[in-house]
């Protein structure tokens, strides 16, 4: 969900992120569809068995040579597809535009696909949309890789190839923490990308990106790996790769190849003061990807493992305090109670240096790490404490069980009954709202629904009572009320609405 007018949060050892380049809706009526009809293959009720896949082969690039993009191009380009999504959406943060004050943050414009962004004043709680991003076939007979923002609250995906054929797709699943949809489209002999490893690249390596940014479909755009691992505010369980490939809005979910025309990424971020591109562009690893396509394709979903920490970046003064010989690891700041890290006795203090023999320079590592390991995973921590090195194992919780409390999400059948699904704010949330306590609102119906209480909103008190924690609303909610008084900020405002739920 997106916080309105707060930043978005998806929690991963104590880190969060926001943010991306993303599908769009914003296509200039000349860049649209033509009135002809176009011809729409309709995906069969059961897939077809994976057909044995013969990828392209990869092309020689001698060291310090520019690769043959072109023959890159002709190689793999049959195998992008542009995704154009139809539905209805909830008003958000991007729906509204930015918070006052924001318009110059760069953080607020890493598009999410979501329609109309910049568009002022208050909307419906649903509003229709269309959108487009990209997409890539790994599988003959029509498994794809995307963006989960590309496809977020579609109801109708069409996938389009490059000599112009249209498929519906059905979304196997998608997981929001990694920003990565499963698509499958009725189909046999589709060309396919080749899979690279994205562990070779090496900074000033070239990379090649295509997509369909603004709508302009097979456009290519070259560049370097300008960085590796890099932690993003929020995103904290992708490792991205960073490079000044130009990226734009509609770009989103397409391929990123190396030099030998193997795909290493999926083009999924930008960081820009304007919306488009400004040099810095972010892609998800190809072997993140692959891990979560197969649990999706097993189960439909992705699961993370969570380990409950806070954790910060070391600097040296730090490292000298704790004696540490190199400003490497991640310094535990707080430990959530009964979670992983406090049942294995991690203590605020400790610096992680590694985990299951893989080293922990910053914090974004460890939250990788432990955010791409299974829930009930065993691993093994090296932990700074004391001036002394030890190792301590811990079993991994599950992301999505502690990432959210709910409460009362009834959607208003039973008396008492608010309709809200809610969850404490992260700290930066606190800081950005310039509040003390409060929940956030991330699902609503039923009785506050009709109130006129919307995803966003921060709840800060229930009939006069300030509200820290989820347990504050249900015992309020426990006396059956007739009506209660919600004190809610929204777009840096407070104001009481009264909701009749008896």
């Amino acid at each position: 969900m997106k916080l309105n007018p707060l930043s978005a949060a998806l929690l991963a050892a104590g880190v969060t992120v926001i943010g991306t380049a993303g599908a769009f809706d914003l296509t200039p009526h000349w860049l649209k569809k033509s009135d002809q009809p176009a011809v729409v293959a309709q995906v069969a009720p059961q897939a077809a068995p994976a057909e044995r896949v013969v990828p392209p082969a990869p092309l020689s690039t001698p060291a310090g040579q520019v690769p043959n993009y072109r023959a890159i191009v002709k190689q793999s380009a049959p195998a992008v597809v542009g995704v154009t999504v139809e539905g209805m959406h909830k008003a958000s943060l991007e729906d509204q535009g930015l918070p006052p004050g924001m318009e110059d943050d760069p953080f607020f414009k890493f598009f999410k696909g979501v329609p109309g962004l910049g568009q002022r004043g208050r909307q419906n709680p649903s509003t229709p949309f269309k959108g487009m991003g990209s997409g890539f076939i790994i599988s003959a007979d029509g498994l794809i890789l995307t963006n989960a923002h590309v496809v977020r609250d579609a109801k109708d995906v069409t996938v389009k190839l490059s000599d112009r054929r249209e498929y519906s797709a059905k979304v196997l699943g998608v997981d929001t923490a990694t920003d990565i949809a499963v698509l499958r489209v009725d189909a046999k002999d589709l060309p396919v990308v080749r899979l690279g490893d994205p562990r070779s690249l090496e900074v000033g390596d070239p990379v090649l990106a295509i997509g369909a940014p603004y709508g302009l479909e097979q456009t290519a755009t070259s560049g370097i790996v300008s960085a590796k691992g890099r932690s993003l505010p929020g995103d904290a369980v992708v490792p991205f790769i960073q490079t000044d490939a130009a990226v734009n809005p509609g770009n989103s979910g397409g391929p990123l190849f190396d030099g030998t025309g193997s795909v290493v990424g999926i083009n999924s971020q930008i960081y820009s003061r304007s919306g488009g591109f400004q040099g810095l562009s972010f892609a998800i690893p190809i072997n993140v990807a692959l891990k979560v396509k197969d649990q999706i394709v097993a189960t439909g979903k992705a699961q993370h493992g969570r380990l409950g920490v806070t954790v910060q970046d070391l600097n040296q003064s730090l490292a000298d305090s704790f004696g540490l010989k190199r400003v490497d690891g991640a310094l535990v700041s707080n430990v959530a109670p009964e979670s992983a890290a406090a049942a294995a006795g991690l203590k605020s203090g400790d610096v992680i240096t590694e985990v299951n023999g893989e080293p922990v320079l910053r914090s974004g590592s460890l939250s990788s790490l432990i955010g791409m390991s299974a829930p009930g995973e065993r691993v093994k921590l090296k932990v700074w404490r004391d001036h002394a090195e030890r190792t301590i194992e811990a079993r991994l919780g599950s992301g999505d069980k502690e990432a959210k409390q709910v409460a009362d999400a009834s959607a208003g059948a039973e008396r008492g009954s608010l309709g809200l699904t809610l969850r404490p704010l992260t700290r930066d949330e606190k800081r950005e709202a310039k509040v003390e306590g409060g929940l956030v609102v991330e699902d609503v119906g039923g009785a506050a629904e009709r109130a006129g209480i919307v995803a966003g909103d921060v709840l800060l008190a229930i009939n006069g009572k300030p509200v820290q924690s989820v347990e504050q609303v249900k015992s309020v909610m426990a006396a059956k009320p007739k009506s209660v008084a919600l004190l809610v900020q929204r777009e840096g405002e407070k104001i009481f609405v009264p909701v009749k739920v008896g």
